[in-house]
C-alpha cells in the first residue's frame, strides 16, 4: 500500500471534496426551503395544507434515499418521455442535489415544526396584539427565536447530508467516494485512497461540528446579554 499516491493525486481528491461540498450546501439550501414550507404547513390551520405536508414528509422519510436518487435519475426521464414524447437526459450533479434536497426537506420540516412549537404561544398572541399579521408575527417574532433552538439539529442534518452525498457516486457524480473508486481501480489498490477520503470526511465533519457549536454558544450568549440589559422584552 503506497500512501504517497494520496499526495500524488491530491488535486483530484480536493476536486472531489469541492464537488461534495457543492452537493451538500446545494441540497441543504433546497432542503431548508422545502423544510420551512412543509414544517409550517404541518402546523397550518388549513387541513388540506397539513395533509399535503404530511404526505410529503411520510413518503420521503418512509423510503430509502438511494431509491429516491434512482427515481429522479432513472425514473423521472421515463415519466417525462411518456408524458411529452421527448427524451430527457438529466444532469447527474443537479439531479443529486435535487434528490438530496428533497430528502433533507422532509427531515428539516420536522426540525422546524418542533422548533416553532417549542416557542410559547404567548409570543404569538403578544405579536398579534401589536398589530402584526399572522405571517408577519411568524417571520419577525416566532421564527427568529425558534431558529436558535434549531441550530443543533440543523447542524446535525448538514453533517448527515455531507456523508449521504457519497450515495450520489452511484449515478456517476465525481465526488469524494467516486474519485476514490476511480483512483483505486487505476492502481489496483483501494486502501490509500479510502483512507485519504476518510480523513477528508472527518476533517469536514469535525470542522462543521465545531462551527455549529461555536454559533450556538454565540447566539445563546448574545441572547442572554441582551435580555439582561432589557433590550429584548420577554413576551412570554
Amino acid at each position: 500500500m503506497d500512501f504517497s499516491l494520496i499526495f500524488k493525486h491530491q488535486d483530484m481528491l480536493l476536486q472531489g471534496a469541492w464537488t461534495t461540498l457543492q452537493i451538500t450546501f446545494g441540497a441543504l439550501s433546497l432542503g431548508l426551503f422545502l423544510g420551512i414550507l412543509a414544517g409550517t404547513g404541518r402546523i397550518s390551520r388549513r387541513l388540506h395544507i397539513r395533509i399535503i405536508a404530511d404526505i410529503y414528509i411520510q413518503i420521503i422519510r418512509g423510503t430509502p434515499m438511494l431509491l429516491q436518487i434512482f427515481f429522479f435519475y432513472l425514473g423521472f426521464p421515463q415519466i417525462f418521455m411518456t408524458v411529452t414524447g421527448e427524451s430527457y437526459t438529466p444532469d447527474p450533479l443537479l439531479t443529486g442535489i435535487v434528490a438530496l434536497g428533497i430528502n433533507s426537506g422532509a427531515y428539516n420540516a420536522e426540525i422546524i415544526r418542533a422548533g416553532i412549537q417549542s416557542i410559547n404561544k404567548g409570543q404569538m398572541e403578544a405579536a398579534r396584539g401589536t398589530g402584526l399579521t399572522h405571517v408577519q408575527a411568524m417571520f419577525h417574532v416566532i421564527l427568529p427565536q425558534a431558529l436558535k433552538r434549531m441550530i443543533p439539529p440543523l447542524g446535525n442534518e448538514l453533517i448527515v447530508l455531507l456523508k449521504d452525498s457519497s450515495l450520489i457516486s452511484t449515478i456517476g457524480v465525481a465526488e469524494l467516494m467516486f474519485t476514490a473508486k476511480v483512483l483505486g481501480a487505476r492502481y489496483y489498490t483501494y486502501v490509500p485512497f479510502l483512507v485519504g477520503v476518510g480523513v477528508i470526511y472527518l476533517t469536514l465533519t469535525f470542522g462543521f461540528s465545531r462551527f455549529f457549536n461555536a454559533l450556538e454558544r454565540k447566539l445563546s450568549a448574545g441572547s442572554g446579554a441582551r435580555e439582561e440589559k432589557g433590550a429584548v422584552p420577554d413576551l412570554g
